[in-house]
């Protein structure tokens, strides 16, 4: 497993821009895809956005498509999440997630993340 720490959360205007960064720890980070999941009041946490561990393909919830960017930095053992145009909707604590290499789960599904970080607050206010 691995520890992640989420950062970069805050209060914002619908139409802005965040960026959140996860930080990661242990020595198999580049093996690891890596994605960020959300969980609104009331709501289960959905997926956002991966990124693979070995080419690097991006995937994308339909609702953030084209809004937010998912990246990587194995030199930094870190992955960001660049938000842009929020809307009130995307209110939520966000949560970095990192699937190990042997996983069978689809990358969309919380089952096939080992490691979990404490999450922070996106709040989008009109």
């Amino acid at each position: 497993q691995m520890q992640l720490a989420e950062s970069g959360g805050g209060l914002v205007q619908a139409g802005d821009s965040l960026r959140l960064d996860c930080a990661a720890s242990g020595r198999t980070f580049s093996t690891y895809s890596m994605a960020w999941f959300r969980q609104a009041p009331g709501k289960e946490r959905e997926f956002v956005a991966a990124i693979g561990g070995s080419d690097g393909s991006t995937y994308y919830a339909d609702s953030v498509k084209g809004r937010f960017t998912i990246s990587r930095d194995r030199a930094k053992n870190a992955v960001y999440l660049q938000m842009d145009s929020l809307k009130l909707e995307d209110t939520a604590v966000y949560y970095c997630a990192a699937r190990p290499p042997y996983s069978t789960e689809n990358y969309s599904r919380m089952g096939a993340y080992n490691s979990w970080g404490q999450g922070t607050q996106v709040t989008v206010s009109s």
